[in-house]
């Protein structure tokens, strides 16, 4: 991986993880392959959608994953969802999801670190 890149994910998007059997690694290896630029859909406004594998299904049948990003050091992951659940989100998910996106991407470190404290993001280890 090239330089150290900050991966977070909301208290929402934790709460998914756990619900569906992502780890810590998953998300991880995912922010590594768009770091790489393997993303599925730019669905613009700063944010992409990654197909991230569920266990025993693989990618194709697994889940999506929405996330905001700048493509630079900052990879936030915000929603996700299985796709034997639903297909996509729809355009008034998209335009909150959006505005979520730009105000957690112009966040200094600063305000970062607040959020982390209190519970409203988490932040991934992605060198291990």
């Amino acid at each position: 991986m090239s330089a150290s890149i900050q991966i977070l994910v909301t208290k929402t998007f934790a709460r998914w993880m756990r619900k569906s059997h992502v780890t810590d690694a998953d998300i991880v290896g995912a922010a590594q392959e768009m770091v790489q630029g393997l993303i599925d859909a730019n669905l613009g406004g700063h944010l992409v959608k990654k197909r991230v594998a569920l266990r025993g299904r693989g990618k194709s049948a697994g889940a999506r994953t929405i996330v905001a990003t700048k493509f630079e050091q900052r990879w936030v992951f915000l929603f996700g969802f299985e796709k034997n659940e639903r297909s996509n989100i729809d355009v008034k998910e998209l335009k909150v999801l959006q505005e979520l996106a730009a105000s957690l991407l112009d966040l200094d470190q600063q305000a970062i670190a607040v959020a982390i404290n209190a519970g409203q993001l988490f932040q991934l280890q992605g060198d291990e």
